[in-house]
């Protein structure tokens, strides 16, 4: 479980997934420096590790055993543990400051070049060479120092063993992300391209390179006059099915563990991902889910994405939403249904966020988006991969929501009025007003995912537990606008008389409860939901342990919605 190093992954026994073919293709039709671009956690840094250990002179040839690229002989024969090499994660350089950023990223060069103290002892090199090696363990190295610190240390290498050196760069663009964040963007761009130009252009001991990143920055901005780049990113079909699980190989990994009956709510949660011509998982969620499942066979599908980032590209984007245009396309989206979006795969990040065209193309780039099919050279129908991300855009919605509901005290202190006083026809006036300016979630995604993966039809005893996304929308609406009057003590599903709420409200001083039941007319028909949902109140008798207590005024609404509609009934005392 998040283990990137290759060689410990075989050496302990761990569970992988064959993508040693990765190497094989690398080296039929790579180029002299090749770019993956791919979304985080969908295995970039384990691969980096596997092209390490199978190329470096120091590798344990072993590992390789039985592994895809063994049956490939005469290819081992001439290229395994045949290269010196370099290896450098930039992902570390992340800090406030450019200049906490730069001692960062000395240090990061420091730790690389302290892995060749053999080449102090090494008969090949002179004492000018030996001399400028040691400036690269100085941590007060300058900026001259360490931007030709990967050209000066494959010059050493070569010079060292004879043979040209294979240059590995992973993450290129995370300090380019945080410099952009913290506002040192042009001081990062300069120093990351003179690091790059050094070491991929002018750089004559190298026998390839191979860089991963999640972003293709514009070739003009950070890889000015690299002819020889070859960029490999989620539309390419060479390469497609090395980062991420195929569907065979969760199933294999599924069987492995005794775990195919999860399958289904596997595939609704972390599949859905088109990367060239192959559909993927995202294989951090899969490993995560197993590890769980092995102990708990019961545990529920979770969001492993949502806590690996801030998920600023879409909470940004649905700030950004405010046009009528938007927002519908963002209901298409959630409804699982498609769009189609020119997408612009080369951007700088000062341009991300210039328009909602460019944030389409950086949901598209970073996994938030996926495709589903291409229309034309540059345009590309976009759905959301699958439950795990669906989740994301409501949490985020959601939370744009209150932050709205927040800012209008007015409307807020008018709907918690009316509701307190009884006054249906206003709160259902105000809450329909909510509703059309926010984002409808409707559950139509989710029915379709379960329906494809479920063949049998049936609900599994997970699902007929949980309330349909639908519902849980309005709940979670009701709950925003109702969370902010903070005098007010508010609560989801409490558990009283013989089942439990929806929403259950105590008013200053507990002199007023509120019971609240919300439904969905999926037939459009809101009067006889809003029956059912009185109906639901008197059954399970919600409000006894209320009346014992001696709470004297309690108001029992039922809520029914559908769409942008909805109607408020106040139950009869």
């Amino acid at each position: 479980m998040g283990v990137e190093n290759f060689e410990q992954i075989i050496n302990d026994n761990y569970y992988y997934v064959d993508k040693t073919g990765l190497i094989s293709e690398l080296l039929r039709y790579g180029g002299m420096v090749n770019l993956f671009t791919r979304p985080r956690r969908f295995g970039k840094t384990l691969n980096m590790s596997m092209l390490e250990h199978f190329f470096s002179i120091e590798g344990e040839k072993s590992i390789f055993d039985g592994l895809e690229i063994s049956k490939d002989t005469k290819l081992c024969e001439a290229y395994m543990g045949k290269y010196p090499f370099i290896s450098i994660s930039l992902k570390g350089i992340n800090a406030a400051t450019y200049e906490d950023a730069f001692d960062f990223a000395v240090q990061i060069m420091k730790n690389v070049a302290g892995k060749m103290q053999f080449l102090l002892e090494s008969g090949n090199l002179s004492d000018f060479d030996k001399s400028e090696y040691k400036k690269l363990l100085d941590s007060g190295m300058s900026k001259a120092v360490f931007c030709s610190g990967l050209k000066t240390l494959s010059e050493l290498l070569e010079k060292h063993y004879g043979t040209k050196v294979v240059l590995l760069i992973d993450e290129y663009d995370v300090p380019l992300a945080k410099a952009f964040e913290n506002g040192y963007y042009e001081q990062m761009i300069f120093l990351i391209r003179n690091l790059l130009e050094q070491a991929l252009k002018t750089n004559n001991s190298l026998k390839f390179a191979v860089m991963t990143g999640c972003m293709r920055i514009s070739k003009e901005s950070i890889f000015t006059g690299l002819n020889n780049l070859k960029v490999l990113s989620i539309t390419d079909e060479r390469y497609d099915e090395y980062f991420g699980f195929t569907d065979t190989e969760v199933r294999e990994m599924l069987k492995y563990y005794e775990t195919e009956d999860q399958y289904g709510e596997i595939k609704s949660w972390y599949d859905g991902y088109q990367f060239g011509g192959v559909e993927v998982y995202c294989p951090w969620d899969v490993l995560n889910h197993c590890d769980k499942i092995k102990d708990h066979a019961n545990v529920f599908a979770e969001n492993y994405w949502i806590n690996t980032s801030s998920n600023d590209a879409v909470k940004k984007f649905i700030q950004m939403s405010d046009n009528l245009k938007t927002k519908r396309e963002i209901e298409i989206l959630l409804a699982g249904e498609e769009i189609t979006k020119e997408i612009h795969q080369e951007l700088i990040y000062p341009e991300m966020y210039q328009s909602l065209e460019n944030v389409w193309s950086l949901l598209f780039m970073t996994g938030y988006l996926t495709q589903r099919g291409r229309v034309d050279a540059k345009r590309y129908k976009l759905a959301i991969p699958n439950l795990e991300i669906r989740n994301i855009f409501e949490t985020q919605i959601m939370e744009y929501f209150k932050e709205s509901v927040a800012k209008d005290g007015d409307t807020l202190s008018r709907f918690c009025d009316a509701l307190k006083n009884g006054e249906e026809t206003k709160v259902e006036e105000i809450f329909e007003r909510y509703l059309k300016k926010t984002i409808s979630i409707r559950d139509t995604f989710v029915r379709k995912t379960s329906k494809e993966n479920l063949p049998t039809g049936k609900a599994t005893t997970k699902e007929t537990k949980e309330q349909s996304p639908s519902v849980c929308f309005y709940h979670g609406i009701l709950l925003g606008i109702l969370g902010v009057k903070e005098e007010w003590y508010v609560s989801s599903n409490q558990e009283s008389g013989e089942g439990y709420s929806d929403i259950l409200v105590e008013t200053e001083n507990s002199e007023t409860v509120i019971l609240i039941e919300v439904k969905y007319a999926n037939d459009g028909n809101l009067d006889q939901a809003c029956e059912r949902a009185l109906q639901q109140i008197e059954e399970k008798k919600y409000d006894e342990e209320l009346r014992e207590n001696g709470v004297d005024k309690i108001l029992k609404y039922g809520i029914a919605c559908y769409m942008k509609r909805c109607k408020v009934q106040l139950a009869e005392e």
